[in-house]
């Protein structure tokens, strides 16, 4: 082959590249604009949230939000700390997966520009045990277990106060308060606080407790229902409700505010009595 066409052939390969970037390089302009388009769209509601039960309380909102003129994606999370990170990061229009005191410890804590925009159920705590069926049976040295959720302690203490257990220093913010605000504890209970939440549930089957906090959609997974199942069991009165979380800016979100009433609306509460049969609290 000569020089000449050699010289043809590397420049008819240069300039098919330069064709093949630019074709490329429109297609990821188009597809970034889209994105930024989709997540500008004031009609399409992304929200962030645990598959249970929080999913799927959205799953049942989407057609009538879509009476609404409004779409509704759902993104699901295993973990408690993505969605908040993603909301803040514009990845979502809101979340669903959080309880108060939650989400007021990660706005304290990673200073978070979030507002709580509205409460909407409450998933009962509850102690549950292989070995304990009333609170009068609770042994002197009985083993507690209770997840690593900092969050959920002041929870479970109050929990246990209520039940005469134990009894916390005077002056305690319950909602804050930690195992070493406990003053009395008459049974000597020993308190393991360094669990997963969601491997609560492995440690009340392989009864590694006597008595074993778990959160109500972890506790739903392998068949338990605090009413029924719980030997002390949390109060309707609990500050513990699970809320929509969305970003302060859009405080005045005509789609943030959509949601939220979709979510109060009677269908919904009609949906979540039905289904989870008091393990659930609708929130007014």
């Amino acid at each position: 082959m000569s020089k000449k066409k050699l010289g043809l052939g590397f420049g008819a390969i240069i300039v098919a590249v330069a064709a093949l970037t630019l074709i490329i390089g429109g297609g990821q302009g188009s597809s970034e604009k889209a994105v930024a388009k989709s997540k500008n769209d004031p009609n399409k509601i992304v929200v962030g949230a645990s598959a249970t039960p929080h999913a799927e309380i959205l799953e049942q909102a989407k057609p009538l939000l879509e009476e609404q003129g409004y779409d509704l994606e759902i993104k699901v999370f295993q973990d408690f700390v993505l969605p908040n990170k993603a909301l803040a990061e514009k990845e979502l229009d809101a979340n669903y997966f959080q309880h108060i005191p939650y989400l007021d410890k990660e706005i304290k804590d990673k200073h978070y520009d979030f507002i709580n925009a509205g409460a909407i159920h409450l998933e009962k705590m509850a102690f549950y045990s292989k070995s304990v069926k009333d609170v009068k049976d609770v042994k002197n040295g009985a083993t507690v277990l209770v997840s690593n959720s900092q969050t959920d302690w002041g929870r479970v203490i109050t929990m246990l106060q209520d039940a005469g257990l134990v009894k916390v220093k005077e002056g305690t913010n319950l909602v804050e308060a930690t195992f070493d605000d406990i003053a009395e504890n008459p049974k000597n209970l020993k308190f393991k606080y360094d669990i997963d939440p969601a491997i609560m549930t492995t440690t009340y089957e392989n009864n590694e407790g006597d008595l074993i906090a778990i959160n109500a959609n972890f506790a739903e997974n392998i068949g338990l229902n605090p009413e029924k199942d719980g030997v002390i069991v949390e109060g309707d009165n609990s500050p513990y409700a699970n809320v929509i979380a969305a970003r302060t800016e859009d405080k005045d979100s005509k789609k943030i505010k959509a949601l939220v009433e979709v979510l109060h609306s009677d269908e919904i509460k009609a949906f979540i009595k039905e289904k989870w049969n008091g393990t659930i609290s609708v929130v007014d």
